[in-house]
């Protein structure tokens, strides 16, 4: 008996010395797993900003590489693509250019974007995106 008396002393000891603990273990749970997640939801916002902005583009460049339009529709046309897909607040500049693919001379359109921390404010990632197509009439 006077075991027994023993053990259930002894684990009502442990259980006050050891009251407060989940909340502590909780903490540093969260300290570490709320700038991971915070981090992975800023990558994605790049990443789907990027994605948006090179389909714009694209889409600008093939408009301004018919035959009947020329680099300002592309920008217009990317310009509005752009502000369709709710990202306009990210990008910065669009500029048409000409260049050459493989020997085949093409349209560019350059979309540059800066994206702050979480879409928020504060530093930013910058980066360019750009479209291509090959002009139509050209020999």
């Amino acid at each position: 008996m006077t075991r027994h008396r023993r053990t259930a002393r002894g684990r009502a000891a442990r259980g006050r010395a050891e009251r407060g603990s989940a909340l502590v273990d909780f903490v540093l749970a969260i300290v570490v797993l709320v700038p991971v997640f915070l981090g992975l939801v800023q990558v994605a916002l790049v990443l789907h900003v990027r994605a948006t902005l090179a389909a714009a583009a694209a889409e600008g460049a093939r408009l301004a590489a018919t035959a009947d339009r020329g680099p300002a529709d592309g920008v217009a046309r990317t310009w509005e693509q752009v502000r369709a897909a709710r990202v306009g607040g990210f990008a910065t500049a669009v500029t048409p250019g000409y260049a050459t693919v493989d020997g085949a001379p093409v349209i560019e359109i350059v979309v540059h974007a800066e994206v702050p921390a979480l879409g928020l404010g504060g530093p930013a990632v910058a980066f360019d995106v750009a479209g291509h197509a090959v002009r139509e009439g050209t020999s």
